[in-house]
């Protein structure tokens, strides 16, 4: 990191507030309680911010309700106008909002440019659907009427937003949820609320009306935000982040039949046939793997390879992966940085030593990196016993299990045998087995001949206890709208005296 560079950055945070925003006003907690925000990389305290407790949330909640009035009756042409007033803001700020997720987040500067230009195009797509907004009208099947059917806002959504894509993730959720006409409170992670504060600021200054969108920062998470789910006022949540988490939510949120959309943990499979071209391979899964820290649901967390290029395809990783560049995020240098704290790194590091101490070979890193931040080296393991815990469960770091398989039927049905069902690579160069295989995976996204999945304009979700709903495309628009029938009797019979 250069002196100059943290300047600049420190210079942008002194700009950004530290408060929570309750109908248009930026208010500190009634308690005066704040809490620190670290920089992961240095494990100093970047800032303290306000520190809500369930009071505040509920008036966070209320004020939205109340805005709920107006706001979903706005027309679509005024919410693409704030949305792109947005994203234009988003992009002159653009270098100064990436150094500062770097510092909340740890990943390498130039990954959180990338975030935010894709939050810009969730934003610029879904300001486009507010204009597109369908419903339909048809002459009754049976005679006698007509069918409309409409779509409305669902009301005062409650979103949650996680740590490690604070950016793209704030988007994904408020842009469709602002298209639609939904009022909101949004909680984000403790460990990184300094974008989804600038976010919020932003989206004051593109105009958006007071009370519309509220944010609640906390250190206590559940306490401060089951209230706000089992009020009733709210009618959508959206939640991204860990499996046993979203349970909880989905049980609190079932009392009032809210609508929900749930993105949860991974256990991506990454699969490469015989015939895969290596390269595309080994790029596809460094692009997986090794993005934001490998701190993402979306990451391979099980890498099949077939047997008879086990160890090419291997010997290509650890080199691949040894290239890798350690260090804080704002050093443009910087290929790789730290896991967010202490807990991840602990958590990674558990797994390593679990599937080691079971027979696992060590290929590459395995252990930290430094004394200061939360720093774990790019690791390669292999030989792995089917009874790891690092194959049943996500790992959220730089860690890549290789395994072998010799058939498409044993592959896929490895790849199948998890709770999980979110996202999978699949690699070959043969079209057949290219969609036989994806077809055959319980997922809701497959990467074919790449490492990345998201894209605004789709469908983002997953099956099994990957979660619920979709976020992302149209479907994901849908997750803030309700239909509403109206049948309308019709008379088609001429009235007498009429022209």
């Amino acid at each position: 990191m250069t002196t100059l560079a943290a300047g600049l950055q420190l210079q942008f945070l002194d700009q950004i507030p530290k408060q929570l925003l309750i109908g248009g006003a930026w208010v500190d907690s009634a308690s005066g309680k704040t809490f620190d925000v670290f920089d992961p990389a240095t494990e100093e305290s970047l800032c303290s911010v306000s520190d809500a407790s369930s009071e505040e949330a509920l008036a966070a909640l209320d004020a939205a309700a109340e805005a709920q009035r107006t706001w979903g009756k706005s027309t679509g042409r005024q919410r693409y106008g704030i949305l792109m007033s947005l994203m234009g803001i988003i992009q002159e700020r653009r270098a100064d909002l990436a150094a500062m997720m770097t510092m909340e987040a740890g990943k390498p500067v130039a990954e959180s440019g990338a975030e935010i230009d894709l939050a810009c195009s969730f934003i610029q797509y879904f300001a486009e659907e507010a204009l597109r907004i369908e419903g339909s009208y048809q002459v009754n099947p049976n005679g006698g009427g007509r069918m409309i059917v409409t779509k409305r806002p669902v009301g005062t959504a409650v979103l949650i937003t996680p740590w490690n894509f604070p950016m793209s993730m704030a988007a994904r959720k408020i842009a469709p949820a602002l298209a639609a006409g939904c009022t909101l409170v949004v909680k984000p992670a403790k460990e990184t609320p300094l974008t989804m504060l600038a976010f919020a600021q932003m989206l004051q200054e593109a105009g958006l009306p007071d009370g519309v969108l509220n944010v609640v920062t906390t250190s206590t998470s559940s306490q401060t935000m089951e209230p706000v789910i089992r009020s009733g006022k709210a009618r959508k949540l959206s939640f991204t982040g860990s499996t046993p988490v979203g349970i909880k939510l989905v049980e609190q949120a079932a009392a009032n039949i809210m609508k929900m959309s749930m993105e949860l943990g991974g256990n991506a499979p990454f699969i490469v046939f015989a015939d895969a071209d290596m390269d595309q391979a080994v790029e596809g899964l460094m692009a997986t793997k090794m993005r934001g820290n490998g701190e993402t649901c979306t990451a391979a967390n099980r890498v099949y390879v077939h047997r008879s290029i086990i160890d090419e395809f291997t010997s290509r990783v650890v080199d691949r992966m040894r290239g890798f560049t350690l260090g804080h995020g704002l050093d443009p240098e910087v290929t790789l940085g730290p896991l967010i704290n202490s807990k991840q790194l602990a958590t990674v590091q558990d797994l390593i030593d679990d599937a080691v101490a079971k027979g696992a070979r060590v290929s590459l890193g395995g252990e930290r990196h430094g004394t200061t931040g939360h720093f774990l080296q790019p690791t390669v393991l292999t030989d792995l016993p089917e009874d790891a815990r690092i194959l049943r469960e996500e790992i959220f770091g730089p860690v890549a299990p290789i395994i072998p398989f010799d058939t498409e039927a044993e592959v896929v049905d490895k790849a199948n045998d998890t709770e999980f069902g979110l996202s999978s690579y699949v690699f070959t160069e043969n079209l057949e087995t290219a969609l036989r295989v994806s077809e055959s995976i319980d997922s809701g996204l497959v990467g074919l001949n790449q490492g990345s999945v998201s894209n605004a304009a789709a469908p983002f979700g997953g099956t099994k206890m990957s979660g619920l709903g979709r976020e992302g495309g149209k479907e994901g628009l849908e997750e803030y709208l309700e239909t509403k029938f109206i049948a309308l009797r019709l008379d088609t019979t001429p009235r007498k005296g009429t022209a």
